[in-house]
Parts: C-alpha cells; structure tokens; sequence
C-alpha cells in the first residue's frame, strides 16, 4: 500500500524526489502520480519524462495539486524520446554553470526560491551502450562540480553509475570501473552521497537488470554547503495497489527521497 502522507507538512524542510518513471509512465502514470503525491515532496526531479499524453497529464496532474513551476526538456520534434521534468512548489528559474553538461534532454540547472534555497540539478546519464555521450557527461558534472561558486546545491537523477563492488549486488567483470571512478570523483571534489551519508555501507538497489542483477544507480550529491543540512534519505519502489506485491509495479527503478532541514537561524 502507499505510504501514509505526513499528518503537517515540515515548513522547515523541503523534500526532494528523484525518480526515473520508465518510458514516459504509460498506462502506470495515475499510480505514478498517485505515489508521488503521497511522498509529499516539494521538489520533483523525474527521468525518463516524455512529451506523449501520458506524461503530459502528469505534469497537469502535478501543476493542479501546488506545483505550479516546471521545466521539461522535451524535444518538440521527438515527443517519444526520454527527457526530464523539474516540478517545484516554490518558483524557479534556469540557470548555466561553467563545464555543465550539454544534452540539452539529460540536464537541468535551477535555482530554487525554497524557504533557504538552493540549486537543484537534475541528470539522466546516457548508459553504457552511448559510450560517447554517457564519459563525455560524467566528465562535465565533474568539471563543473570541481569549479562550483553558486553555493547550497543538489545534483541528482539517474546516474547509470556505482562504486563497484558495494553498489553491485553481484559484482561485474571488469566494467564499471569508470562509472566507479565518477562516484569517488564527486566525492573528492566535496560532494556527499546523500545516502551514504547518513547509511554508511548499507547495501540497497535502485534498478535490477533482466538477470536480476541489482544496481544503485540514482544518486543525489550535495555540496559542501548543502550537506550539513542534510535529514534523512531513502530509497522507496513505487507501489502499484492492484499489484502490491511486485517491486517494479509502477517503475522498473526505486525512487530517492532527499530531505534537506533549513539552516539554524543565526540570532
């Protein structure tokens, strides 16, 4: 069943989703809107977000129950191909950092006018059969992490990416060592793994492949400003009432729920 919505929602805190709807959400998007709704966030980063009517009705959905301001990255002339949708409570607006990533479907920069905002970034990485989109990428998140000056910050989404052998239920031959390389390249550049912050080794999966392989593929990054702030953070399967016993009933990837506390008031 889905979970129960907070009794009042924390004013001093703000929540975050990332989540990879699969293909657009097709006949799953009511359950999908339905779930999403029931997490209470206040920002929601969606990967795998199309322009069929599908999605579109889900932004409608989302827009009439508070969130007002959204940025898509749907290519008009390919409304079947995955993008992303940024949808918030509070308003929004675009913006560019140096180095950022230029898949123009895959990337979104804003900053956020939350009680204490922030920027939020919001990815899906290309996998690894786009070997020339997917290292390309993951450099330039790199690039502009390492050269960040906008201060209080969230990059996350659907990375395609792990630190080998602890993020791999069932550790891969060779492979995967580049996407490896990306995670710990955030972290020494400052950025904290939202999840690993506060769960430490903790083994848990995202995404599971056709030989039921689990991965923790979606991440959320914090910069050093951001990260004292950090509450809590979880992964939850989105859950389909009419199929309530199976994993991937309403996406074939579990979602990250981020909630990040306003800083103490300085008197």
């Amino acid at each position: 069943m889905l979970q129960s919505p907070r009794m009042t929602h924390m004013k001093e805190s703000s929540r975050i989703i990332f989540w990879n709807i699969r293909a657009g959400g097709g006949k799953r998007i009511d359950g999908i809107a339905d779930q999403l709704l029931a997490w209470q966030p206040d920002i929601i980063g969606l990967s795998e977000f199309r322009g069929t009517p599908a999605s579109q009705a889900l932004a409608e959905r989302l827009r009439e129950s508070g969130f007002l301001h959204q940025i898509q990255t749907v290519n008009p002339c390919e409304l079947a191909k995955n993008a992303l949708l940024l949808a918030s409570r509070f308003p929004m607006s675009t913006v560019k950092s140096k180095h950022m990533p230029t898949l123009r479907e895959r990337w979104i920069l804003a900053k956020v006018a939350a009680p204490s905002p922030l920027t939020v970034g919001l990815m899906h990485v290309p996998n690894y059969t786009h070997p020339t989109l997917k290292y390309p990428f993951l450099e330039a998140v790199l690039k502009m992490s390492g050269n960040w000056r906008r201060g209080p910050a969230i990059l996350g989404g659907d990375t395609n990416c792990g630190k080998r052998n602890i993020d791999e239920e069932k550790p891969m031959s060779g492979g995967f060592q580049r996407e490896h390389d990306f995670i710990v390249g955030m972290e020494e550049r400052g950025w904290a793994d939202a999840f690993r912050s506060l769960h430490g080794d903790r083994r848990e999966y995202t995404w599971y492949s056709h030989r039921n392989n689990g991965f923790r593929l979606d991440y959320a990054f914090l910069s050093p400003a951001l990260t004292p702030q950090l509450s809590a953070t979880r992964h939850e399967w989105g859950i389909d009432p009419t199929q309530p016993g199976r994993r991937d009933g309403l996406s074939d990837h579990a979602a990250l729920i981020v909630d990040i506390a306003s800083p103490p008031a300085i008197s």
